[in-house]
């Protein structure tokens, strides 16, 4: 399946992980240390040996442009394998940004028209999961099938986040509900689609519909030509900040069945700063770490818990890191405590700085549906000043600094550059 072509959509805006998304798209986002959340389905595709993939991006794009590159951290650059960036057409005067996802791969159907293979592949750039991809096109032949997605079950309560399918005994899908909240089934989509390469081009350019499981899916149903791939590994939508965490903790965990290494998933060391030019970790005598993830270039001086640190941070004397997800050359200062706090880059944490701490009860005022389980999230660049208390549920946006903060940050409020 070497000549197999795919479609990578990457350009939602991703509102649910709030201000993580304030500066980059959500396929950009860290993860897990040193990977970003593209790299999951970009490594899939080339562990899959397939060719030629058309990554479309709309949001924000620079950071993630950045990252991929030439493709070739993943294997995709050279003579018979590549990687394309399309980004949205805009300004021109019959085009305008992506209406959904159906239209993003309308306005560039000459890639598709220029492929070579007889199906198309169309991806999700926003998911944490590992797939051969060529398991599912074999699926996808042997049934006859002019659609195949990929399912899997759900719990029922999340059923109204997801595409849901009701199939018969050969897998063929006989009804679909796209995000109902009384779902019929809990077989849910992945957002993995294999479509016959032609019968994608007539649906395309036969109809003007926006979206594949608001219209397309439902119209290619009507023809009885859809089919369900199931899939029983682990699979994430990592697109709300409570799906973030928890899919970065589950790393910590062997019995969860998320192992980014065993599953070869590659990034581009280069994007962001060099890697490479990272020393080894530092580690203090006094240090303590336990269950956690320590990248390249970290210095350690107080306590890490069970938690995710990505390049470059240091945590001084006397702090403690627990339950948290601390990015990029962020420097928590001495005797700083952090609890179930997520931290983006380049943050300075006071010395005694005490976050997280509160009732996890009392969800963000501005957001409840972002921050309601006693997470806190902290923008990028921002300066947290010395002895500063901060609750749970709360979001301090990016680039601030001691100015505009109050003596204390309540449980369940916001800091912004506007509103102390």
């Amino acid at each position: 399946m070497r000549n197999l072509a795919a479609i990578l959509l990457a350009g939602g805006v991703g509102s649910r992980l709030n201000i993580l998304v304030r500066h980059r798209a959500k396929p950009a986002v860290p993860f897990g240390g040193i990977y970003r959340i593209i790299d999951f389905t970009l490594s899939n595709i080339g562990n899959s040996s397939m060719t030629s993939v058309a990554v479309l991006t709309q949001y924000k794009p620079l950071s993630l442009m950045d990252h991929i590159g030439d493709g070739s951290s993943w294997d995709m650059s050279g003579r018979s394998r590549s990687v394309k960036i399309f980004p949205p057409k805009t300004g021109e005067a019959d085009w305008d940004w992506y209406r959904g996802t159906a239209d993003a791969v309308r306005q560039n159907i000459a890639f598709v028209n220029s492929a070579t293979s007889d199906e198309i592949m169309i991806l999700s750039g926003d998911h944490v999961y590992r797939m051969d991809y060529r398991d599912m096109v074999s699926f996808h032949r042997k049934k006859g099938a002019r659609v195949t997605i990929a399912t899997i079950p759900v719990a029922w309560e999340e059923t109204h986040q997801f595409g849901t399918a009701v199939i018969d005994d050969s897998s063929r899908i006989v009804e679909w509900e796209e995000k109902s909240p009384r779902a019929k089934s809990n077989l849910a989509s992945m957002g993995i689609y294999v479509f016959d390469r032609k019968y994608l081009i007539a649906l395309l350019t036969e109809s003007k519909e926006d979206d594949f499981g608001h219209h397309i899916i439902p119209r290619a149903l009507e023809e009885k030509v859809v089919y369900a791939y199931p899939f029983d590994g682990y699979w994430r939508d990592v697109g709300t900040i409570q799906a973030y965490w928890d899919a970065n903790m589950d790393i910590l965990d062997s019995s969860s069945g998320i192992n980014p290494g065993s599953w070869r998933i590659m990034t581009n060391i280069n994007a962001g700063g060099p890697l490479y030019d990272r020393p080894p970790v530092s580690v203090a005598g006094r240090a303590h770490i336990k269950r956690s993830i320590v990248s390249p270039g970290c210095t350690i001086e107080g306590r890490v818990e069970n938690s995710v640190l990505s390049p470059g941070v240091v945590v001084k004397a006397g702090a403690s890191v627990r339950n948290s997800i601390i990015m990029h050359d962020c420097i928590i200062g001495e005797g700083a405590q952090l609890e179930r706090t997520i931290v983006d880059k380049e943050v300075l944490v006071g010395t005694r700085a005490m976050i997280g701490i509160g009732d996890p009860g009392i969800a963000n005022a501005e957001h409840p549906k972002h921050l309601y389980s006693g997470l806190t999230v902290i923008g990028k660049r921002t300066v947290i000043p010395d002895g500063i208390s901060i609750g749970t549920n709360c979001i301090i946006d990016p680039m601030l600094h001691a100015p505009v903060f109050p003596t204390e940050v309540k449980s369940g409020t916001s800091v912004t550059c506007s509103k102390p």
